[in-house]
């Protein structure tokens, strides 16, 4: 006797709860985002169809990325999606999954960035996700992302051709080696990053999504920070006069960033919340 359809619904039901028990923060959330992605619809979808049979190829399909799930992979890289700024990116394991909280970058960013025209140099550009942000709302602007892994780079030309942002480009490098140096440094309006921020014995790096994320992408040595005082330091030499340097980092690291920016020489050192009021990203002007 053949086996009994199950409907979407309980597809839902039963993925939820497996997900709940995993300890999934958002169990309900992360199977709706799957079954969206096996069938190909939207979440409104969903809710109106959920009465009808999961056909048994779709069901199955589900099932095993549920399985993925439970055992900890993040949605982004299940789906291969992301959406960062209204903007659905591509995402893979070769780069950190875009999240909400690095949009306060983009929106510093934004803040000082009224001029119709510009440079913006976004250095370690993963999935492309805040040069694109950027791009997206300065068509007028030129924007560069520099990346030191070739698929990363390859990943971040696939989301501007996506959408057809043809102000953005990216190339390999690690970080400045791929611009003119010295009196013919090529030089920017604002450069910004997300460079990796986390120290080495972070608990939290055996929690949760960043398991699965690239670690070069994650982790600094100097409890976090010698990346960011890398960039503070080399930054200075691309910066034209009167332009920014804004830097995303950990929320305990707000004090010692803009310390950085001060000891550098930065004028009008300032710090920028996320949604959750933790001190998010902080940013240093080039005297003029």
């Amino acid at each position: 006797m053949a086996a009994t359809p199950v409907t979407l619904d309980a597809l839902l039901v039963e993925a939820a709860t497996r997900l709940v028990a995993a300890g999934s923060p958002s169990a309900r959330l992360d199977a709706d985002v799957l079954l969206c992605h096996v069938l190909g619809v939207e979440r409104t979808w969903l809710y109106t169809w959920g009465d009808r049979a999961a056909e048994a190829a779709a069901a199955r399909r589900f099932r095993e990325l549920v399985a993925r799930r439970e055992a900890g992979e993040p949605v982004a890289y299940l789906t291969g999606e992301r959406e960062f700024w209204g903007l659905s990116l591509a995402t893979d394991p070769s780069t950190l999954i875009p999240r909400p909280d690095t949009e306060t970058l983009v929106e510093a960013a934004l803040a000082l960035a009224p001029a119709p025209r510009g440079r913006l140099l976004d250095l370690g550009s993963g999935s492309g996700a805040i040069a694109l942000a950027f791009a997206s709302e300065r068509p007028g602007w030129r924007v560069l992302g520099l990346e030191l892994r070739p698929e990363a780079v390859a990943l971040a030309r696939h989301n501007a051709a996506r959408h057809a942002l043809t102000n953005a480009e990216f190339r390999e490098s690690d970080w400045f080696s791929a611009l003119a140096a010295g009196t013919t440094a090529e030089r920017f309006d604002l450069i910004v990053s997300n460079p990796p921020y986390i120290a080495a014995d972070d608990p939290h790096l055996a929690e949760g999504d960043v398991r699965f994320e690239p670690r070069s992408a994650l982790v600094a040595g100097e409890a976090g920070l010698a990346d960011l005082r890398h960039l503070v330091a080399a930054a200075r030499e691309h910066l034209l006069p009167g332009g920014w340097l804004l830097l995303e980092h950990g929320f305990r690291q707000a004090a010692a960033v803009r310390e950085a920016l001060r000891a550098a020489g930065y004028a009008e050192v300032a710090s920028r919340r996320d949604l959750a009021g933790h001190e998010r990203a902080s940013l240093g002007r080039q005297p003029a």
